[in-house]
């Protein structure tokens, strides 16, 4: 089990200096991979969201990169680029303010006329790129499988209180059943002996199976205890397993529902309520779950 929370840092070196990749991540329900490069790296943007797309799985991950001054040579005035702008800017000057001078200063106005790298190099920034992202993102596994260990120890324990609550209203069940056909069969002699009428025997026993009946939570308890059953095989899973950890709690909070909505006794209330609780902090958790 591995958590979404992370934070992963990694360096790799780049001609005199460095590159720096830096990733955080959180609980998202899908995978969102957000870039924040340099401005001498915008050109690897779209390639480190790739990567990260192949090696990240379900989260939010913000990825920031950053370079040494030293690691890139000196950006490159595209003159032709550069010459072709300034001919139009004169072309406009003659035809709106013949006379008036064209100062170079308005080149620096201009995108893009000077081109960063060579395609060598930039062969160079993709590789310690991808070298700088490798380091990063086993730095962010490793923080993800230690927040994924604790998280898998609190629903074990979670997961143990839920079934020991369960069982306890299991236990119960019988006992409510002979509560009722004592307080039925009670109620029965007194007003006999009240009233000299004599209550129905079949008619008593037909009361009292439309109450078993009415109460039996046998169903909902034994599809209770499958669904931990499940959910407990998936913790041992190295798949990821957010997605599915959240249905089964799900189904166990409709079944806690239904056996709180068919309880008639305070102390099966109160379990219920307990389980629910559970499930509840669990299902806070597991949307944290990868």
């Amino acid at each position: 089990m591995r958590s979404m929370t992370g934070f992963g840092f990694g360096e790799a070196p780049l001609g005199g200096g460095k590159l720096g990749v830096e990733i955080r991540g959180v609980n998202h329900r899908f995978l969102d991979v957000r870039v924040r490069a340099a401005r001498e790296l915008g050109e690897v943007s779209g390639f480190v969201e790739q990567i990260a797309r192949e090696r990240l799985t379900r989260g939010r991950y913000e990825i920031a990169m950053r370079l040494d001054a030293t690691g890139l040579s000196a950006p490159v005035l595209d003159r032709a680029r550069a010459r072709a702008v300034f001919r139009e800017l004169c072309e406009l000057r003659d035809e709106l303010a013949p006379g008036t001078d064209v100062p170079l200063s308005l080149l620096g106005a201009i995108p893009d006329l000077f081109v960063s790298s060579s395609e060598s190099e930039m062969e160079r920034i993709r590789a310690a790129t991808r070298d700088a992202f490798d380091v990063a993102a086993r730095g962010l596994d490793a923080m993800k499988e230690h927040e994924g260990a604790a998280l898998r120890e609190d629903f074990i324990k979670r997961l143990d209180r839920v079934r020991h609550l369960a069982r306890e209203v299991e236990r119960r069940s019988p006992e409510i059943l002979d509560a009722h056909k004592k307080r039925l069969r009670e109620r029965a002699e007194r007003l006999r002996v009240g009233t000299d009428l004599d209550v129905d025997a079949p008619r008593l026993e037909q009361e009292i199976a439309i109450f078993a009946e009415r109460c039996d939570v046998c169903e909902e308890l034994t599809r209770l205890e499958s669904h931990c059953g499940q959910f407990s095989a998936l913790l041992g899973s190295e798949e990821s397993i957010g997605r599915r950890l959240d249905f089964l709690l799900q189904e166990m909070a409709r079944e806690a529902n239904t056996v709180g909505a068919k309880s008639l006794d305070a102390r099966v209330s109160h379990a219920v309520v307990e389980i629910k609780a559970e499930i509840e902090r669990m299902r806070e958790q597991v949307q944290n779950v990868e």
